[in-house]
């Protein structure tokens, strides 16, 4: 079982790091949120280990970045306690919240909690996708039509997201629209149809042909199969 430490003091990290060895675990570790993702992308981890207060990138901003690609398990190991930082986390994917000081033995039974649940459930999302000439890397956020990189702005990408999470199935407009501008903007379907279109121009998708996102009428959007 690997795990990945990703933690911003060294006695911590040192302490982790024994601890967890001892109990048979493999373990990497970074300091850095974006090599943490380089890490989670490269060693594909059963579990991380986060802290929140890191010197490139709040641990808030990793979870979202990491939950756009990967569902493995997610501790986060924080000195932050208040309610407020523990439901934005466990909102953006966290699986459990630990606070500092810490006993470990707790943490270790909460991983092995984590581990089980894996070990019973469904995998980590898929990382590449690769067909009919659209090419996304997840992980580095990188997209290219026919080998040509493709530039998109961060709405663009997110729509093409979620159409590669479910290929060949119809989004509606309003999960659409309630997951990239939320809930309170649902009925807002001439916002997804102007990003839609931008989507199109990008890819080079001529919406009277579709190559990529087909056009459901009246319903939503799917990525062609």
């Amino acid at each position: 079982m690997k795990i990945l430490l990703v933690e911003d003091e060294a006695q911590i990290r040192k302490f982790l790091r024994i601890s967890l060895e001892a109990q048979g675990y493999e373990v990497a570790e970074t300091r850095l949120a974006e090599e943490g993702l380089r890490l989670c992308a490269q060693l594909q981890p059963q579990l991380v280990i986060l802290d929140l207060g890191l010197p490139d990138l709040d641990g808030q901003e990793f979870i979202c970045q990491l939950r756009e690609w990967s569902q493995v398990p997610l501790i986060v190991l924080s000195v932050r306690a208040s309610e407020g930082d523990k439901v934005q986390a466990l909102d953006a994917g966290a699986n459990d919240f630990v606070t500092k000081p810490f006993a470990i033995g707790e943490l270790m039974a909460r991983i092995r909690v984590l581990l089980r649940q894996r070990a019973e459930g469904p995998g980590s999302a898929v990382q590449l996708y690769d067909r009919q000439g659209l090419r996304v890397d997840l992980p580095r956020r990188e997209v290219s039509v026919d080998g040509q990189p493709v530039h998109l702005s961060r709405k663009e990408y997110e729509l093409l997201r979620l159409l590669i999470g479910l290929p060949g199935q119809v989004l509606t407009h309003q999960q659409i629209l309630g997951r990239i501008w939320g809930e309170g903007h649902q009925q807002d379907v001439h916002y997804l149809r102007v990003l839609v279109g931008q989507l199109r121009q990008r890819l080079g998708d001529d919406p009277a042909h579709p190559r990529f996102i087909i056009t459901v009428q009246g319903v939503g959007y799917r990525l062609n199969q």
